[in-house]
């Protein structure tokens, strides 16, 4: 599905991903005012409202008509419409890679939702966007994230250190990054859809 039809991207078997709107930014913030959410981000703390609104928001905005079919886009629960979080395809300044990003409320979490919604934007980043890589980083000891990007077909690439000027608990075991690259897709489709026929 074409993200000009009603902003939607595109859905899945429980999800619907659409374009943010001016009118989610209560939504960014009650998402980020959740610890265990942010947690591998910000050590719990949470975005302050005018931070979602000012620079989040119009950044996110901006992202659609720059590189069509890649930005963040919020995932809503497939029958009820629930707003569950958000994807993210975020772009290279070229357009031609894209880092995968989720984050999904508490109570959606344990479900196969991330891993759902992940495999969906892999699919379109590679079949109807065109990039060359997805890639994706978090912190090593983030392992249900480091999870969900190894179902989404991602490979583990390397563990970095970064430095900060306030370092959360785990910063010092390094991040990781992890990726797909075009000639390899098919391959990681292919295993997909044959599981999807097995079922």
């Amino acid at each position: 599905m074409r993200d000009d039809d009603g902003g939607v991207l595109l859905e899945t078997e429980r999800l619907r991903l659409r374009r943010f709107t001016t009118a989610d930014v209560d939504h960014l913030v009650e998402l980020d005012s959740d610890p265990e959410v942010m947690r591998f981000l910000t050590g719990g703390q949470s975005t302050p409202k005018a931070t979602v609104r000012d620079e989040q928001m119009p950044r996110i905005l901006a992202q659609y008509d720059r590189h069509p079919g890649l930005g963040r886009w919020v995932a809503l629960d497939g029958t009820s419409g629930e707003f569950l979080g958000w994807f993210a395809l975020d772009p290279s300044a070229d357009g031609t890679e894209a880092e995968l990003g989720y984050r999904l409320r508490r109570s959606a979490w344990g479900h196969g939702l991330a891993t759902e919604g992940s495999r969906a934007l892999v699919r379109h980043a590679f079949e109807t966007v065109g990039v060359r890589r997805v890639w994706a980083e978090t912190m090593t000891v983030n392992a249900p994230s480091r999870a969900v990007m190894a179902k989404a077909g991602l490979r583990y690439v390397r563990t970095f250190h970064l430095t900060f000027d306030d370092p959360i608990p785990g910063t010092e075991h390094g991040e990781v990054e992890y990726e797909l690259r075009r000639e390899d897709w098919p391959a990681v489709r292919q295993g997909w859809d044959a599981a999807l026929r097995a079922r």
